[in-house]
């Protein structure tokens, strides 16, 4: 290193007086001292910077290598005449053919060891066959395979086996059509669960054909849920459950509508029934299969002031509601007198329109089939009513007709059972007209 320093220090004499003689000779001799003073400076500067540098890293590389000491080995040292052992370090792993295992002596009490030979062998006969029937409960269990005890995929059929609808819901005795099905509301979700079972006694003219079952949650439901039954014949079976989203509040307000369909074969469909069942009170019966008779064409037949049949249809596209008087039956009429029928178009408690159907003389069960349009824009279905009004004809032409009846069709504002029921199917299913049956009422 002295060697290195002396000769560098010799180079940079000579090479400064060089310079500095040269200068002197090429330049005057005032700008030739600025000069040589100013590349002297940055000289030693540059030379005095470059020994700072390898000084440093001369004694970082020296710090680095006294860090890293040899480490003593860690082997134990094996005596020459002991057993091979076994290190950690070799990841070599052995497991030993056996190991040996001896069962401890067995403590007999007083009273066991007094035992002769013929109660020790009942004793391990009882033994094996406890074994033996432990072996025979844990093969069935379809676990993960053991050897030969636990054989994989084996079930005991009896546990999962379902019994049949019959035994679970036995119809009530009668032959009315009936439905089976279940209701059940959780709070915690706010969701009510309606399950279908099935049909019992349809009536024989439906027997080949396809069962449909459409469910609505009255009033503020517009979009049935449909459901298809699994077979034909008089008690075709559905098993399918249908959720509704319906707060707390709201349950008890509702009305649950079931309607049952028959499609033959050329795909026309026919009105078997419909049940309605009102969620009020009922909801205490949670998790029971309740069965229900269906309400019937027949059995809306059945009033003390008579019934009529009206079709509705309405038409999103023309803005249009059509009604469709069709007939009536069992009226009470007081004279011989002709019977007509007056509807009335009604949003809110004013009357738009007011429409009268043709007048048919001397008939208890007349038939009119009188088609009536309405103006009546979308936005007011649910606002709007048709209310119709049998009368008859007096004597005295002079004198108002006399009422036999009224009838209210519309939503949940004016109208409940079948005559909301009726309204909804109008407005779920444009184009398409819904008839029904209902009872006359009195006029209040």
């Amino acid at each position: 290193m002295a060697g290195r320093k002396t000769t560098s220090d010799t180079f940079f004499t000579l090479y400064t007086g060089f310079i500095f003689f040269f200068l002197c000779v090429c330049v005057s001799s005032e700008q030739a001292l600025l000069l040589a003073v100013g590349l002297s400076v940055s000289l030693l500067s540059l030379l005095l910077l470059g020994l700072i540098v390898c000084y440093l890293w001369r004694r970082r590389r020296r710090r680095e290598q006294g860090q890293y000491e040899e480490m003593p080995s860690t082997v134990p040292s094996v005596p020459t005449h002991s057993a091979p052992a076994i290190l950690v370090s070799q990841c070599t792993w052995t497991m030993p053919g056996e190991i040996p295992f001896t069962v401890p002596p067995r403590l007999m009490t007083q009273k066991q060891g007094d035992l002769t030979a013929e109660e020790t062998d009942e004793t391990e006969m009882k033994m094996k066959m406890k074994l033996e029937t432990q072996r025979d409960i844990l093969a069935h269990r379809g676990s993960l395979s053991v050897r030969s005890w636990y054989p994989v995929g084996t079930v005991l059929a009896g546990l999962y086996s379902v019994p049949p609808l019959n035994e679970v819901a036995a119809p009530p005795p009668g032959m009315a059509t009936r439905l089976c099905f279940s209701v059940e509301y959780r709070h915690s979700g706010e969701q009510l669960m309606v399950t279908l079972f099935r049909l019992g006694n349809l009536p024989p003219r439906f027997h080949s054909n396809v069962t449909l079952v459409e469910l609505r949650l009255l009033p503020d439901d517009r979009r049935p849920r449909q459901a298809k039954a699994r077979g034909t014949g008089p008690d075709p079976e559905f098993h399918d459950c249908f959720i509704f989203q319906v707060s707390g509040v709201c349950v008890p307000q509702s009305t649950l509508s079931v309607c049952v369909l028959s499609v033959d074969q050329d795909g026309k469909r026919h009105a078997v029934g419909r049940v309605l069942f009102p969620l009020e009170g009922e909801l205490g019966q949670a998790g029971r299969v309740l069965w229900r008779d269906l309400d019937t064409e027949d059995d809306t037949q059945c009033s003390e002031l008579g019934d009529v049949q009206v079709s509705l249809s309405y038409s999103r596209t023309l803005q249009r509601l059509t009604v469709v008087v069709l007939r009536a039956r069992g009226l009470q009429l007081l004279t011989d007198a002709g019977v007509f029928v007056q509807v009335s178009l009604q949003i809110h408690t004013q009357v738009v329109k007011v429409k009268r159907s043709c007048v048919v003389r001397r008939d208890t069960d007349p038939r009119f089939d009188h088609r009536m349009t309405f103006k009546l824009r979308s936005q007011h279905l649910d606002e709007a009513c048709v209310s119709f009004e049998l009368q008859q004809l007096n004597d005295v032409n002079s004198e108002s007709p006399v009422l036999l009846g009224v009838l209210v069709l519309g939503p949940f504002m004016y109208a409940r059972g079948p005559q909301l029921q009726q309204w909804m199917d109008m407005v779920n299913t444009p184009q398409e007209p819904v008839e029904l049956w209902h009872r006359l009422s009195r006029a209040t």
